[in-house]
């Protein structure tokens, strides 16, 4: 074995413990059940886990940068569960109707309320303002690498982008049942279709083309930190979630669930420690120094 392979295998162990130690290089998906009022939790090889019960039409879902997870409790409230096994539940925001959910990078909480066609904005504090107002509907939030927000207008096919000061535009128009929204690393936006049976991809510049067809019902979608795009399949056709490579290929991820998932996030991958960093460095140091020896 050559000194560079030596290499190349020592810092991919360290980056597996540095990054993702309880997972894998992996991280657990959490999807919200919108029937039965529970949040489920799915390690990287697909076991099923409950997480929280007891809540009142779960939709949207969204992690902030502490690791808590919010939850659009579309009956009554947005609710916040702290992490871990058994993880406490406490009502950040009231009266809403929320459905979907993304935080900023600054912590601002953006809430999509679909009864009322506005996306609220709740600070950290909790402040409430409205954001946008006299939309059809929206069914999914998510925000670009350069901070703006983008919305998936359900009643009129539009994907709506909002500046952080507000301003409005068009980013892709003519779709069928835009649910939710996700993007790549690349910058490009996956929308979910609905019961088009379709998952459409909108490049930065708004060329439309559908990366997937033929899925039921998909309803919610979630990126990983391989780029494996998660697909919650709703309607008539829920009880999957469907999970398709860069290049396409689909598998089933998990199956057998009694309701759609009609939220899906991933759990971030915990920043390293300073200690670790430095413990790393110094088993690649140490693999090179012994080859050389």
């Amino acid at each position: 074995m050559n000194l560079i392979k030596i290499f190349l295998l020592a810092t991919c162990v360290f980056a597996m413990w540095l990054v993702a130690p309880e997972t894998g290089c992996g991280q657990n998906l959490f999807v919200s059940g919108y029937q039965s009022g529970n949040i489920y939790q799915f390690t990287p090889s697909g076991i099923q886990m409950g997480f929280a019960s007891g809540l009142n039409g779960p939709q949207g879902l969204a992690f902030n940068s502490a690791g808590n997870l919010f939850v659009a409790d579309y009956a009554n409230d947005i609710t916040e569960i702290t992490p871990g096994p058994g993880g406490a539940q406490s009502t950040f925001a009231s009266g809403l109707g929320a459905t979907s959910l993304a935080f900023n990078s600054a912590g601002y909480l953006f809430v999509g309320s679909w009864g009322n066609g506005s996306i609220t904005k709740i600070s950290t504090s909790g402040a409430q303002s409205t954001f946008a107002a006299g939309l059809n509907q929206p069914y999914g939030l998510t925000f670009n690498s350069a901070g703006d927000l983008f919305e998936a207008d359900n009643g009129s096919g539009n994907i709506y982008e909002f500046t952080p000061d507000g301003t409005q535009s068009t980013f892709a128009s003519g779709l069928v049942d835009l649910e939710g929204l996700a993007f790549n690393s690349a910058g490009d936006l996956f929308a979910a279709g609905g019961i088009s049976g379709n998952i459409y991809e909108i490049t930065p510049g708004g060329v439309q083309s559908t990366f997937a067809s033929g899925l039921g019902a998909p309803i919610s979608l979630a990126f990983d930190s391989f780029s494996d795009l998660f697909v919650g399949i709703g309607g008539s056709f829920s009880g999957n979630i469907t999970e398709i490579t860069p290049s396409g290929v689909h598998s089933i991820f998990a199956s057998g669930l009694d309701e759609s998932p009609d939220g899906l996030a991933f759990q971030p991958v915990p920043e390293p420690s300073t200690w670790k960093m430095l413990a790393g460095g110094m088993i690649v140091l140490l693999s090179v120094r012994r080859h050389r020896a």
